[in-house]
């Protein structure tokens, strides 16, 4: 018909528009010269890539999986779907306990629909500082006092930080802060934090001040699908995560949150159950986003059985296995690794010693 002959007479890229396809061909050229230590990067594969540059991208489908806003939604549907079951299988999770909102457009968004859920505006939460190996967009303000993030604009926050002696977290001082600052979420995971998590030990301080556990897994999501790393959904209520670091997907983000009978608890109703589902999927649409981006969650769910095979286990486990031995030949050459040592993809090289910081040698590489 005609749309047919109008989408096949379209042409490629590289004859519709030399200039960016020759930018897009030399940003290959440009990941493909060297090894990328950028430790939110990493590279996806082709059958990703072929799916983000579907026909999925011209469908509207604001809404969940069956109560959609616009028609002709059948296979956009099965693509959710699909998409949700795999998210659920990749980390081993019971449709009967957890369920996963697919359609954050990525990280940050991601965190702030599951704040803007779980908690009220000026609801008090507490995260891992910036400075300490935390995200932005866990409540970070700068020293002076000046809010940088919405999280940080909307809730008030207190950041718990790493022991300035060895670089690990303090719990001891993050539980004492906590029983004094009673937030109503605790937020675990970060970007720039080399070690495990000890999800027990903050699922007991959640307890004790009557405060929700949530864990931002962006960085660490392949080692956790892997099993490199502990496991957050065993002691969390709701786990965030990217899907382009260590889980080699697209740029975008999951809300996974817990459904089903609570465990029954001192001064607990007989019969609590979880109500975090509607409110994380009204957080997400229509509170924060509009349409969820089609090809983006179709290009996720080939990326989620790919972590199931036994080539990305063998991979996550590899990839630890390599930032451990570069830790290791560091100090061995007398340079200092924060935490001496790593428990995930992560190397934090200390240049204070040298009297140095990752500024001016970043200066350095742009100058030579």
């Amino acid at each position: 018909n005609g749309l047919r002959r109008v989408v096949g007479a379209d042409p490629a890229v590289a004859d519709a528009d030399p200039d960016v396809f020759d930018l897009i061909e030399r940003e290959k050229r440009r990941q493909r010269s060297g090894i990328e230590l950028i430790a939110s990067e990493n590279f996806t594969s082709f059958a990703v890539i072929e799916a983000l540059g579907s026909a999925l991208t011209n469908k509207y489908s604001e809404g969940m999986p069956g109560a959609r806003y616009y028609g002709g939604n059948d296979v956009i549907d099965e693509i959710e779907n699909l998409c949700r079951d795999r998210a659920l299988a990749a980390f081993r999770l019971d449709a009967a306990s957890w369920g996963v909102n697919v359609q954050p457009y990525s990280g940050s968004p991601a965190n702030f629909a599951a704040y803007t859920a779980l908690l009220n505006p000026h609801d008090r939460i507490m995260g891992l500082d910036l400075p300490s190996g935390g995200h932005l967009t866990h409540g970070y303000y700068t020293a002076g006092g000046k809010k940088i993030s919405a999280t940080s604009i909307y809730f008030e926050s207190l950041p718990y930080k790493v022991s300035a002696a060895n670089g690990y977290i303090d719990y001891d001082k993050l539980e004492e802060k906590a029983m004094d600052f009673r937030p109503k979420l605790i937020i675990c995971g970060g970007s720039a934090y080399p070690r495990d998590w000890d999800y027990a030990r903050l699922r007991a301080v959640a307890d004790k001040v009557g405060a929700m556990l949530l864990c931002d897994m962006a960085h660490i999501s392949g080692l956790v699908a892997a099993q490199e790393a502990a496991n957050p959904f065993e002691f969390c209520d709701v786990v965030t995560t990217t899907t382009h670091k260590s889980l080699r997907g697209p740029r975008a983000g999951m809300i996974f949150y817990r459904k089903g009978p609570r465990p029954a608890k001192k001064g607990q109703p007989e019969g609590a159950v979880y109500d975090y589902e509607d409110k994380i999927n009204f957080a997400v649409f229509p509170s924060l986003q509009g349409g969820p981006h089609n090809h983006q969650i179709a290009a996720l769910a080939v990326a989620l059985k790919q972590t199931l095979t036994p080539g990305f286990k063998a991979y996550a486990k590899q990839v630890k296995a390599n930032a451990v031995a570069v830790g290791k030949y560091l100090m061995s050459k007398g340079y200092k690794m924060v935490t001496d040592g790593t428990d995930n993809h992560l190397v934090l090289w200390d240049l204070r010693p040298l009297g140095l910081t990752g500024m001016p040698v970043y200066l350095c590489e742009l100058i030579f």
